[in-house]
């Protein structure tokens, strides 16, 4: 008597495909339907699809205090969804029809926290391989922050190299203006900044009254919200908040000490204006340039980065100097 084999067959992935992408957006047989963002746009979708590939859309779908399995009645009214652009939502529905997504600079981030919001971590993957291959300068503190909101190591690493090549350029940038103050101390720890102390002493300067007035919700008036990543609420209130308590976190990594005597003159006045940086930072400052040398200050504020513009002074910051 033979013995009974069994085997998994393959037949045509793209096909298949090919047959769900038909499905998108597609009224036929669509048994729920979203209306998005302010345009407000209708998608049409199938439950099963939604519910079978995303938990939280599982939990969206299924009516609320039954006791039967998930989904199993169909709402009779539309699913509203104000606060996502519906180019947005349909990249997420893509993916999860086809497990292939179309991105474009555009929308790119806001798909990455909808993929964060919906669970979707493999859908977060290919925005954040996206991200990488086309970082920009305009882009690339939005990423940043983006990265730091939602823990992307990998992103944010990437990022600040990026930032490291070309800083002079991206401080110029309105994503730089709108990044945290966390982010924005993170970034200025970085050695291999290219860009000279006094451009970047500027361009905190800048970030900071930029910072200053504020959302009632958190954000730059706007733009993002609590956690920097553009978002499409409207502010409800502009509050304003002192310079120095704005700038407090990212003016600590300054590294005045590079600066020359007559640079830091001409900062002290100007800081009387706004208070940008405590009195304290500049006095050890000017002992460095006192006792020529770089004690009573972190070693790390003593130390050129890659884009200081050489001053007379530098090499009585060196510790090894003699």
């Amino acid at each position: 008597m033979a013995r009974a084999c069994s085997a998994r067959l393959h037949g045509d992935a793209a096909a298949f495909s090919a047959a769900l992408r038909s499905l998108l957006n597609n009224p036929q047989f669509s048994d729920v339907t979203f209306v998005v963002g302010h345009e407000r746009r209708e998608v049409f979708a199938h439950r099963c699809v939604l519910a079978c590939r995303c938990q939280a859309f599982q939990g969206m779908l299924s009516p609320a205090g039954s006791e039967g399995p998930a989904g199993s009645a169909a709402p009779q009214d539309p699913l509203v969804l104000g606060n996502v652009q519906p180019e947005v939502f349909l990249a997420v529905i893509e993916f999860l029809y086809t497990n292939c997504v179309t991105l474009n600079s555009h929308i790119a981030l806001e798909v990455l926290t909808s993929s964060v919001e919906y669970g979707l971590q493999e859908l977060c993957k290919l925005c954040v391989e996206f991200l990488k291959e086309t970082l920009s300068v305009e882009q690339v503190c939005e990423a940043l922050q983006a990265a730091v909101t939602y823990g992307q190591v990998d992103l944010q690493q990437h990022c600040l190299a990026f930032i490291e090549g070309c800083t002079a350029a991206v401080v110029r940038t309105r994503g730089f203006q709108e990044l945290s103050d966390a982010v924005l101390a993170r970034v200025l720890r970085s050695d291999r900044l290219a860009v000279d102390e006094l451009e970047l002493v500027q361009a905190v300067r800048e970030w900071a009254h930029v910072s200053s007035v504020s959302t009632r919700d958190g954000g730059h008036p706007g733009g993002g919200g609590a956690t920097g990543v553009p978002t499409s609420r409207v502010p409800q209130a502009v509050l304003e908040r002192p310079v120095p308590e704005v700038a407090a976190l990212p003016v600590r990594e300054l590294r005045l000490p590079l600066l020359a005597p007559s640079e830091l003159a001409a900062l002290e006045s100007h800081n009387q204006g706004d208070l940008l940086i405590p009195v304290e930072s500049i006095a050890a400052a000017w002992r460095c340039h006192a006792l020529r040398k770089g004690s009573g200050v972190p070693a790390h504020l003593c130390r050129p980065r890659r884009g200081t513009r050489p001053r007379e002074h530098h090499r009585h910051l060196d510790p090894h100097s003699k």
